[in-house]
């Protein structure tokens, strides 16, 4: 019988409250890890517990007892072997991966969608293994993952963009007031975010995934509506 997307989905549920440690390894084979996780580890161990195959590892076909997974593995085998589809799809497809790609010293996240808009995911080293909701954050794709049967449960969900400007490392670099007073307190907290110029790059980025790995949140390199809180900073609308 091919396997169902509905049960990644019920595997993840049984593990919300365990600890998230960033980079963490889970055994894949090893149905009884209960954590530490991370968020990849987290997917990936889910993945290889409902359909025993390898995904999102450094190589798929290593001893699924020490396969390393990570985001931009996700990211690779989406291009490669998966199905990728969009964030909406995503959302009302269960047991679909949902996943915001890395960035250079950063390490993205993916969640898992309960095809109702949420998740079950291993968020951060504060809040654990967690369900939450997709609108309100950035993602970049929705995956399947070609070994699993996927139903998806309609009609269409509303997935909200965010409501305030996500500042990250992009190219041309995001600049502005705003950016700078993210420099400013980021300086002010012990962190060189580079010169104070109002200009999003490399050392911007690297003082914002050091702040966010000083205060336990989801390490994406983004200053987001929760990294924006925790700093002092307050985001455009949108």
């Amino acid at each position: 019988m091919p396997v169902k997307g509905d049960r990644i989905l019920q595997l993840g549920r049984r593990h919300i409250g365990e600890s998230y440690v960033l980079g963490s390894l889970a055994p894949k084979n090893n149905p009884r890890w209960t954590g530490p996780w991370d968020c990849a580890e987290f997917a990936s161990w889910l993945v290889f517990q409902a359909a025993q195959v390898l995904y999102g590892c450094a190589s798929d076909s290593n001893d699924p007892a020490s396969a390393d997974a990570y985001t931009g593995y996700w990211a690779r085998d989406a291009e490669r072997l998966g199905v990728r589809i969009s964030v909406e799809q995503a959302a009302q497809t269960p047991g679909a991966a949902v996943l915001r790609s890395p960035r250079p010293g950063a390490v993205g996240h993916i969640a898992i969608s309960d095809g109702r808009g949420g998740t079950v995911e291993a968020h951060s080293a504060r809040a654990g293994v967690i369900a939450s909701t997709l609108s309100g954050r950035r993602w970049d794709m929705g995956i399947l993952v070609p070994e699993i049967e996927y139903s998806e449960r309609g009609p269409d969900q509303e997935i909200e963009e965010p409501s305030v400007v996500m500042y990250r490392l992009t190219e041309p670099h995001m600049i502005g007031p705003t950016v700078r007073e993210i420099q400013r307190k980021l300086k002010e907290k012990g962190l060189d975010p580079g010169p104070i110029d109002g200009d999003f790059g490399p050392s911007t980025h690297a003082a914002v995934v050091s702040f966010q790995a000083s205060r336990r949140l989801v390490i994406d390199g983004e200053v987001g509506p929760t990294t924006a809180r925790a700093l002092g900073v307050r985001l455009p609308e949108a």
